[in-house]
């Protein structure tokens, strides 16, 4: 059955004018008929059909439809071979086969060369083999081509003046106290420092698994008083640094340990900012520079090797009423002190270890492709890190009691951790916010899940900067793009030897729109990302990501 002409038609002729084909013929005043033996089922009659006298090749009555709603077919570079099966298809000679874009280059795409002939009939995506054409992961709608180009445009415009003003800013980096054992040593450190009287942001199953008894007891001996906050969730809230903040002013207390994970330590930054910014909520800080004044001295010990949070000025919070999950950026949140004992690392299960480690991979190889914010020592930090995690990730998830590779692996977490401070992190963290928020999915498995997925969707804006990382790791290739896949394929391989899923399940349909929204508002126009994304790109993303979504509530 092919497409069809009701008794609704009044003769305009509209269609026959418009037909590609010429498969209606049409005769002003007269009802029209298609030529089953010439008609395309391009669809296009329905388009412009004024009284909605067309049916689909299903018998489902089409709709008019102005032009600027017709959607332009995206072509996935990764995927296509340039066979030429869509070009010789589209009956509007809309689609080209790009030629090569440099000498001995053998990998070819097709292109949309005329966008503003595109009739939205996809035949092309229908033709083609290997389903490297789609209408519904396009980059963004024609109609918002200019405006999009627009917001672009201001987006680099911000980001350079940005970088301008990081040379005014006062970049650091934390004192550190170094090596198995360090924790016993923080007491009299502490002490040495001026204080005597701390705050311990923790949560109740590293105080519950004794991680903490061996640093309190020497803070005994040290004569420093201690009071605990044990109530950090795994995705921090604004009640959380409410709580907390309530202990330090109640125990009058000089100075803040925090221990344990970036959940604790954000916790603490929170807490910290708040205490000298009073009457401010959370949310009013959230956002750069907020903040803007010494808060009390933070003392990282970080248990796992992943976040960094040890050397950032980033404190992610969530909003406990509303779930949204977003970070205040103040370079007083970086703490002063940070102590790296590989034995608190010791006993991570695997699983943590592995998507903590990928946290920090993430760190790196996103402020490493951004690139506009870094200085040499961004670049530095950022390479170094990768090879770090490259050389001793696995071998820290195989075997736990190995303290060199989790040194090794602190020290990564630590570089990275400083990288993407100044050098800012992408869309894998502004997507993976959302999801930590919504579905409260763990933070090291949401980056672990988006982390290739982004960069394979950059395409070759990310090539140069990946082939560099790949150089850095002993991986071979051609050419940058060879090069820039294999690490992406090294990615991909480590999460799988870690058991490590592919893809989530928990993102529902209804969320969609509201993960778009708030990873559009994290991201434009700070992160200096490879490709600034509009709303489609966001989509083609989280349907990349999520497979069996549930069912809407």
């Amino acid at each position: 059955m092919t497409h069809q002409i009701t008794d609704k038609c009044i003769g305009c002729t509209v269609c026959a004018k418009k037909c590609p084909v010429g498969a209606i013929p049409g005769e002003l005043k007269s009802l029209h008929t298609i030529d089953p033996a010439e008609c395309i089922d391009c669809g296009l009659c329905g388009k412009v059909c004024p009284q909605d006298a067309v049916l689909d090749e299903k018998g489902n009555q089409l709709h008019k439809r102005p032009q600027f709603d017709w959607d332009e077919p995206y072509v996935d570079r990764s995927i296509c071979t340039g066979c030429g099966i869509c070009v010789e298809t589209c009956p509007m000679s809309c689609l080209e086969i790009e030629g090569p874009k440099f000498h001995g280059d053998i990998h070819t795409a097709a292109i949309l060369t005329k966008p503003d002939e595109c009739i939205d009939c996809r035949l092309c995506a229908k033709a083609c083999p290997i389903d490297a054409i789609s209408f519904d992961t396009f980059e963004y709608p024609r109609h918002h081509t200019k405006s999009f180009s627009h917001f672009r445009t201001f987006c680099r415009v911000y980001q350079g003046v940005f970088k301008v003003g990081m040379y005014a800013i006062p970049w650091g980096m934390p004192e550190t106290l170094e090596g198995p054992g360090s924790i016993r040593k923080l007491p009299a450190w502490i002490r040495e420092k001026g204080f005597d009287n701390v705050l311990v942001v923790t949560d109740k199953g590293l105080l519950g698994l004794g991680m903490l008894d061996s640093m309190f007891e020497e803070m005994d001996k040290a004569g420093v008083k201690y009071t605990v906050y044990d109530g950090v969730q795994p995705n921090p809230t604004d009640i959380n640094v409410r709580d907390g903040l309530q202990l330090f002013r109640e125990n009058n207390c000089q100075a803040i340990v925090a221990f344990g994970g970036g959940s604790p330590m954000d916790c603490a930054k929170g807490i910290g900012a708040t205490a000298v910014k009073k009457g401010k909520t959370v949310e009013q800080l959230q956002g750069l520079f907020k903040v803007l004044h010494r808060i009390p001295t933070i003392f990282a010990v970080p248990t796992t090797a992943g976040t960094g949070s040890e050397t950032t000025v980033a404190a992610v919070i969530t909003n406990a009423r509303t779930h949204h999950k977003a970070s205040m950026n103040d370079t007083s949140l970086m703490p002063k002190f940070a102590v790296l004992d590989p034995e608190l690392t010791a006993g991570l299960p695997p699983k943590v270890t592995s998507t903590t480690g990928m946290d920090a991979l993430c760190h790196a190889v996103e402020a490493y492709t951004n690139n506009t914010y870094n200085s040499k020592l961004e670049k530095e930090l950022c390479e170094k890190a990768v090879k770090l995690i490259y050389d001793n990730l696995y071998t820290a998830y195989c075997d736990g009691s190995n303290l060199e590779a989790r040194a090794n692996m602190q020290k990564a977490a630590f570089y990275a951790g400083r990288a993407f401070t100044r050098g800012c992190v992408g869309y894998v963290h502004a997507i993976g916010h959302t999801l930590g928020g919504l579905y409260g999915t763990p933070h090291g498995l949401a980056m672990s899940v988006i982390l290739p997925h982004v960069m394979r969707q950059f395409g070759d804006a990310a090539h140069e900067r990946l082939a560099r990382l790949a150089d850095i790791c002993g991986i071979e290739g051609k050419n940058d793009a060879q090069k820039a896949h294999k690490f992406i394929d090294w990615i991909e391989d480590l999460k799988a030897k870690m058991d490590i899923p592919e893809k989530l399940d928990v993102i529902q349909d209804k969320d969609i729109p509201q993960i778009i929204a708030w990873a559009k508002k994290e991201a434009n126009p700070l992160y200096p990302v490879p490709v600034v994304w509009a709303e489609n790109d966001f989509r083609t993303l989280i349907e990349n990501i999520r497979i069996d979504p549930p069912p809407q509530i």
